[in-house]
C-alpha cells in the first residue's frame, strides 16, 4: 500500500510560481514512476509532467520550460515546480505512483487545488 499526499497549491497571479509536493509512504517509492496530473473544471484529466525511476522526465507540450519535476528518493518526494503560471493552469493537481515491475500498482493523491489569477 502507498499513500500520496500533496502539497503546496494555493492562488497565485499569472505569471507566478508555485511548488507542489508529494510525500509518498512504503519503501518502494524509488522504484515507482511519478507522475503529476491535473484536471480542470469539466475537462478530463490530463498528464502534466513524469519522472521515471531511474530519473528521466517528460512534460505535456503545454508546460515545457515552464515547469520542472524532480524528487528526492532518500524523502519519498517528488516536486513539480511550476513557474510562469497561466490562468489555464487552474485545476485540481493530483500525484500518480505507478509501479509496472512485480508486483505492480497505480495509487492517486487527494489532489491539491491550484488557481491562477488574470
Amino acid at each position: 500500500q502507498v499513500q500520496l499526499v500533496e502539497s503546496g497549491g494555493g492562488l497565485v497571479q499569472a505569471g507566478g510560481s508555485l511548488r507542489l509536493s508529494c510525500a509518498a509512504s512504503g519503501s518502494t517509492f524509488s522504484r515507482a514512476d511519478m507522475n503529476w496530473y491535473r484536471q480542470a473544471p469539466g475537462k478530463q484529466r490530463e498528464l502534466v509532467a513524469s519522472i521515471t525511476s531511474d530519473g528521466y522526465t517528460n512534460y505535456a507540450d503545454s508546460v515545457k520550460g515552464r515547469f520542472t519535476i524532480s524528487r528526492d528518493n532518500a524523502k519519498n518526494t517528488v516536486f513539480l515546480q511550476m513557474n510562469s503560471l497561466k490562468p489555464e493552469g487552474t485545476a485540481v493537481y493530483y500525484c500518480n505512483a505507478r509501479k509496472t515491475s512485480f508486483p505492480g500498482y497505480t495509487y492517486w493523491g487527494q489532489g491539491t487545488q491550484v488557481t491562477v489569477s488574470s
